[in-house]
């Protein structure tokens, strides 16, 4: 990451430029550049995804669309360096200087570009996957062509300097950049986005490149009158693109913390709610909502149905332990731990920021009782001392249409039953369409190959009035009593059963796989809701 920064490139691509042919020292810079200029091209691609993210989700057609996207480009480049590839050196690296502060500029749109052209893209009517993919190409196809085009013209002129053995110079440039586009790729996920974030990334790598193309400039023993216009040409734009950012404030990124799994943002929700309360978003899906002055106050109607099943199942018993799969806001958690001082609560929550969002923002406090586990949900779970079960098991990692795959598979709901109490129950909420829930009935009837008793229960009035509804689904040894779900203030809750027959029909009119480890095809069952389509 850090030679992204580093001046060192320029001058050693220019004193080479003096060595004579056959120099060592030539055929490293250039197998410098081709691993940097790699490095830079992944890292791109990884921060795509993240910056999409707050646009579109992150799901299996996003990281399709931007991996796509990408090699499109290097392929296009590829192709295109080529035919250029053909100058003497002063020529090559006067072309090369160009393609680098293209690649800069274009590099730095990215950020304007996507304030600027989303809201047209995303609401011009075009079904999902077309919007996605029209947005990634709008955005990163042009960055990624120009890096694409500096290949075929480094690897010439390495070859060049080693006549007598084309075959090594060879090697030694796809060699850099493979290592380079590795080296970039664990850069961006590991360090620069959860370090600098996804903006500071992108500036880096156009920073980068300029320095990259101030190098080769200066090998092409430009004059200093072409020198100086080329320069103020570049820098010129560069400025140019930067303020545009600054006064669209794309320089500002929309995320409160940028971690490594979640771009997250905390909102204030009393206008909405008439009480001292905040929502956490997760990219940009919802995901729970605090109240300040009373942490037992559920918002959410499928977290009270939730809670009403606890009653159902233990009345006012103080003893229990629930493991909850996914914390996020930790607005259960929270509740269950005022109200029953005696339970004993763990949360599996794979992102430590989000943990900490909810405690700095939402007014969690975790304690001795209420735990949290910093890892994915199923894997604490399997790991845990084989004698320990919980009388709750709650699924609250499901963000709208961002499914793990693997939290929704036979073999995790095998792991689920083993961690049961006799007594126990296994409640998660599901959001898909109103009229065709593919998802929500492969799950259910995934849950029905390993429990006796499945239930799915539906909100009425979410069913008529969108596309999208909220289901909750329960798997356990036993069912629930229909009269008692109510809230904790006696209320009737507005849930229903869907009844047993016509959920049993309508999983086998729907001819839904059952979901398994090594076939979970979520996204193809929930692709309707991405469209919102009912």
């Amino acid at each position: 990451m850090a030679s992204l920064h580093s001046g060192s490139q320029g001058p050693s691509v220019a004193a080479a430029a003096a060595l004579p042919t056959g120099s060592a020292a030539r055929r490293a810079a250039y197998a410098a550049a081709v691993l940097l200029s790699s490095a830079g091209g992944l890292i791109l691609e990884i921060v795509a995804g993240r910056m999409i993210a707050p646009y579109v989700g992150m799901s299996l057609y996003t990281w399709t669309a931007v991996i796509a996207v990408v090699l499109a480009g290097f392929s296009i480049g590829h192709w295109i360096g080529g035919r250029l590839a053909t100058r003497g050196h002063d020529a090559s690296c006067r072309i090369l200087a160009w393609l680098l502060a293209l690649a800069a500029v274009t590099t730095v749109a990215c950020l304007p570009l996507i304030r600027l052209i989303s809201p047209f893209v995303l609401g011009a009517g075009f079904h999902p996957i077309t919007a996605i993919v029209l947005l990634t190409s709008a955005l990163f196809i042009l960055p990624s062509l120009f890096v694409g085009t500096l290949s075929p013209i480094l690897t010439k002129l390495a070859i060049e300097e080693q006549p007598d053995a084309p075959g090594r110079a060879l090697g030694l440039m796809f060699a850099s950049g493979a290592i380079g586009s590795i080296a970039g790729t664990l850069a961006a996920g590991y360090l620069m986005i959860s370090w600098i974030g996804s903006i500071g990334s992108v500036l880096a790598v156009a920073g980068g490149y300029f320095l990259m193309a101030g190098g080769f400039a200066w090998a092409a023993r430009p004059s200093p009158r072409r020198a100086f216009a080329s320069a103020l040409v570049v820098l010129a734009t560069g400025a140019l693109l930067l303020g545009l950012s600054n006064r669209l404030e794309a320089l500002t990124s929309p995320c409160k913390v940028e971690s490594q799994y979640y771009c997250i943002q905390v909102m204030d929700f009393s206008p909405q709610t008439g009480r001292p309360s905040a929502i956490m978003v997760l990219d940009h899906l919802a995901h729970g909502i605090n109240d300040q002055a009373d942490p037992t106050y559920l918002h959410s109607p499928y977290l009270e149905l939730t809670d009403s099943f606890l009653r159902d199942r233990f009345g006012d018993a103080e003893d229990f332990s629930a493991f909850f799969v996914g914390g996020g806001a930790n607005t259960l958690p929270r509740a269950w731990d005022a109200r029953h001082p005696g339970a004993s609560l763990l949360i599996a929550e794979i992102d430590p920021a989000v943990t900490q969002m909810a405690e700095d923002a939402m007014w969690f406090t975790p304690s001795e009782r209420t735990r949290v586990e910093h890892g994915d949900g199923r894997l604490v779970l399997r790991d845990l001392p084989q004698d320990v079960t919980f009388d709750a098991i709650i699924g609250d990692a499901y963000h709208d249409i961002s499914v793990p795959q693997h939290l929704t598979t036979q073999e995790f709901a095998e792991l689920i039953y083993e961690r049961l109490a006799p007594q126990g129950f296994y409640a998660a909420n599901v959001i898909d369409s109103s009229q065709r829930p593919l998802f929500l009935l492969a799950l259910t009837r995934t849950l029905q190959s390993v429990f006796p008793e499945v239930q799915v229960w539906i909100h009425p009035e979410q069913v008529m009035e969108g596309a999208r509804a909220t289901y909750v689904v329960t798997a356990a040894r036993e069912g629930f009593a229909l009269d008692r779900l109510r809230t904790v203030d006696g209320e009737t809750l507005s849930w229903i059963l869907w009844p047993p027959e016509e959920l049993a029909g309508s999983i086998e009119r729907s001819g839904v796989p059952l979901l398994t480890d090594n076939y979970a095809p979520v996204d193809r069952l929930m692709l309707h809701v991405l469209a919102n389509e009912p």
